[in-house]
Parts: C-alpha cells; structure tokens; sequence
C-alpha cells in the first residue's frame, strides 16, 4: 500500500517537557491510522506540526516520498492536509456557513459571493449525513453541531489527508456510529486519516492500523486485527486496566438536592429547553441524567449551578432555595461543577494552573489576608493536586494553563471541584477526552464522592458510562423526564428507546 505521509524522527520540546521524543510513523493511502496514548502523550502535538501548528525542533515530514516543509496551515491546506481539532477552532459570532468557507471565501468585484459556497456546504452535508444550519450562530449551536462543522471545514477544502483529533469526544452514540461510516466512506473514496482518540472499542472498530505513544516515545505500531483492547490499553498505560467499576451498595441517606417544577426557555426558539421538570438526589448515590444530545440537558445543569437563572422552579440544596443566587453562593453551600465545556464554563486559559486550581477558593482565609493573595499557599496546594491527581504539567503550578493538553485541563478541574468536598457533585461529561487510565481513575473519585456522603449528579453521553456509575437513571427527553429506571434492572436497547422517545412511560420514582 502506497505511504503518503511519513514523519521520521520528529522531535519538540516545551518549557519543562519533551512533548515528541524522536517519533517516527508513516500513513498510507486509503487507510485509518489511529494514533493511541495518555493525556499528554503528546498525540496532539504530533499532529499539530503535521498541520503546521508547531515547528519541530528536528526531524522531517514526507509527502509522497519528498520532504516537504510546513510552515502553517496554509501550507498544509495547499499539501491536501486538514485537521479537526479537540478543542475547536471556530468563531462564535460568525454562522456556520462563514466559519466553514473562512480564508477560501468567494468574491466578485471585491464582495463575498455566498452562494456557490452555500450549495456545496448543503451537498456536502447531505452527502456525508452531517446535517447543519448554515445560518445558524456557532454560539448557538450545540457542541455536537460545532462538530459537523469543523468536518465540513475539512471536507469543504478537499483535503485528502484527513487528521481527526478526539473527534467523537463530544458526539452522541448515534452520532459517533454515523462518524465512523463517514471515515470508512472517506478512505474508500482514496483519502487517508489520521484518528486520535482514547476510545479502543472505536479504535478496533475503524482502525487499520494503530500507533502508541507513552510520555513523549514511541511504544511501537500495531495491526489492529491481531490487537485485543487489553493489548492496546497496556501499552499505553504501561499497566493492566480495570475496566469494571468497583463500587458498594448504594445507601442514600438525606435529600441534598430537590428540583420542583422547574422549566428553562431555550435562547435559540424560546421555548421551553427543560419542561416542569422534578426529581431528587440524595447523599451517597450516583443519579445519571441520560439523553440524547440537545434534550435540555446544558440548559437544565446551567439552571442548576447558576449559569443562568430558570424561568420557573425551584433548587433547593441540602432544604436551602438556591434558586436564583449567585455561582458563588452555590460553590460556599457546597455544589462542585466539573462543565461539559471546559474552556468556556471551566478554565481561564490565559491563568496558569495555579490559579484555575483556586477559581472557587481564591477569596478564602487560605489563600487571601486583608485582601491580598497568599501566593506561596496557592502555590504549595497548586503542588499538592498536581501530585494527587496526577496533573501532567511541564512547568508545575506555572505551567500555562492553555499550554497543556485537554485531558490534563479536564483534571484540574476535576481536581478543583472534588478536593473542595462537596455535598452535590454536578459531573457533565467528566471523562470527555481522557484516556483509559485517567478514566479509571476518574470514576473511582466520583464512587468514592457518593460513598463518602456526597450526592452526585452525573450527565453523561456515554451509555457504558451511565450503565457502571449510576445507582439511579433518569432519562430526559425533548426537556422532561420520561423514565426513572434502575441500571440493574434496565437494558441498553430499553434505554436507547426511552432516550429516543420511542418508549415514554410516567413513574412515579423521580
């Protein structure tokens, strides 16, 4: 099989870290090349010199057996190069269509002409079954949506090497199914793609072939077919996985969160996003709210912890209304939020680790005298949580926060929100984007949040995920609750059909 790409020796270092240790890998046509290895393995910086974004410090990039040089994006474009990115790379206040012909625009006499572009945009969309709004805002667009997006970016350019960096991180089950027939329809059209994702039962699905990279250096390259996802999980980890969560019986005790009644006007349509909804949680339990994406699951969790106030309703935590106060006064009576969207609702990037660490915290007696901040405390627990939560970090509390890798930022997070000791954990997607070592441990923190007292509400896309954590599952479909079943008892088909609206029954557990 022909080699269109072929990276020998690459190698880049950052302040504090070797990010590529003399990493050589090759791609060839027509296939899928997945690209393995732990939060900050340095997957993504490896594909972002393929891209341009970063300049090795050594080592060259072939393309078709000619050393080629890719000084930026623009070079990789015209090289046939595209990349979707984790974190993506979109302008909020522009539509969907100028986002996707953005620096490949169309002009007449010095004016945009939109329309040749809107028809392939729409073709394209229906062709690949990514169906969008091509006037639609990106700032009012789910991240599912923003997702298609940045694929028809890519498909919009004709790129013909086609870089997918945690591309299902924020998708549905349906969603990541109709993916991977895109990327199998793709690579029978001649393209080739380079996949880097966490997931090995996604890997052994499309992968052909795949390439493990642990703490900077190449662990080796494997055929998928003759790998087994234990295999593929040592060596990234360089340890055994477990991969059933560990947890006791259940024992809830007292009500620590009580929802009456409540509703939340979608800002897109003004209609109701989350309809006169009710349920509890309780200490020492782990409650799931399961649906599929754009149910009215961010707008029920924004509602919750203080994003922006419900229209109707009430939230009582621990028997206090904490309806309509602010962010702050939720955090001091003891609700953690770890966001779905971590750069948005979670993280200032321009602060460095340090500080993320203190967002809640930074106003106590700890880490602030007579209105001053203590930096040497801030500092020495920055210390502490990285070592506890195994926060990759190249230059310690220092380390800037936007310099690191997603699922090193989703820990601290994490870290921030449970060291805290909440009495109501809100958990959407934890797990977004982090590997199987870091989710084996995440999950054990959340078992051990509930078996310590605190009630966790987990909102998860990931039906495994929901199956193992949860003591109790509440489905939520076109903004109500439809089901409150028990994960013992129900199937994933019997849940797929509640989460599609397809088998709605009243019961009265909620």
């Amino acid at each position: 099989m022909e080699t269109v790409i072929e990276m020998k020796g690459i190698t880049k270092a950052f302040p504090g870290i070797i990010a590529n240790d003399d990493i050589s890998m090759d791609l060839r046509r027509g296939e899928i090349h997945a690209l393995l290895g732990e939060n900050g393995a340095g997957k993504s910086t490896l594909m972002s010199i393929l891209f341009g974004l970063y300049q090795p410090d050594s080592g060259v990039i072939n393309k078709n057996g000619e050393i080629v040089s890719i000084n930026g994006p623009n070079d990789a474009t015209r090289l046939g190069i595209g990349m979707v990115h984790q974190h993506f790379k979109l302008v909020q206040n522009f539509t969907v269509l100028e986002n996707i012909v953005l620096g490949m625009e169309t002009t007449k006499r010095g004016f945009l002409h939109m329309e040749e572009a809107r028809a392939r945009v729409v073709e394209l969309s229906e062709q690949y079954g990514l169906a969008i709004d091509p006037d639609a805002y990106i700032s009012d667009i789910t991240v599912g949506m923003q997702q298609r997006v940045e694929i028809l970016k890519m498909l919009y350019r004709e790129n013909e090497i086609l870089i997918f960096d945690e591309p299902t991180a924020v998708l549905t089950p349906q969603e990541i199914d109709d993916l991977m027939d895109i990327m199998k329809g793709l690579t029978s059209e001649g393209k080739s793609i380079l996949f880097i994702t966490h997931k090995l039962a996604e890997i052994k699905r499309v992968a052909d072939r795949c390439t493990v990279l642990r703490k900077g250096c190449l662990i080796g390259t494997v055929d998928v077919a003759s790998a087994n996802v234990e295999q593929l999980s040592e060596m990234m980890v360089g340890r055994k996985i477990n991969f059933i969560v560990e947890k006791s019986e259940a024992e809830p005790k007292e009500v620590v969160l009580e929802v009456k009644d409540l509703s939340v006007h979608s800002k897109t349509h003004g209609k109701a996003a989350v309809n006169n909804v009710s349920f509890k949680v309780r200490s020492g339990e782990v409650v799931c709210i399961a649906g599929i994406d754009g149910n009215g699951q961010s707008e029920l969790v924004y509602a919750l912890t203080g994003i922006r106030p419900p229209d109707e309703g009430t939230i009582l935590l621990a028997g206090k209304d904490i309806s309509r106060v602010s962010v702050r006064t939720r955090s001091n009576e003891g609700m953690a939020h770890i966001p779905e969207d971590r750069h948005r609702h979670g993280l200032i990037l321009d602060y460095d680790l340090a500080y993320n660490l203190v967002l809640q915290t930074y106003h106590t007696p700890r880490f602030q005298k007579n209105g001053f901040l203590r930096f040497n405390e801030i500092y020495e627990y920055a210390d502490e949580l990285i070592e506890k939560f195994d926060i990759r970090s190249g230059q310690g509390g220092r380390t800037p926060t936007r310099s690191m890798s997603g699922g090193n930022q989703q820990k601290v997070i994490v870290a921030r929100e449970i060291d805290r000791k909440p009495k109501l954990l809100v958990a959407v997607q934890p797990t977004r984007g982090l590997d199987v070592g870091a989710i084996e441990y995440i999950h054990k923190q959340l078992i051990h949040e509930r078996e310590t007292g605190a009630g966790v509400l987990l909102v998860s896309l990931e039906l495994d995920e929901v199956m193992n954590l949860s003591d109790r599952i509440l489905v939520i479909y076109e903004g109500q609750i439809v089901a409150d079943v028990d994960p013992r008892e129900v199937t994933l088909q019997e849940l797929g059909l509640y989460m599609s609206g397809s088998s709605v029954k009243n019961n009265s557990k909620v």
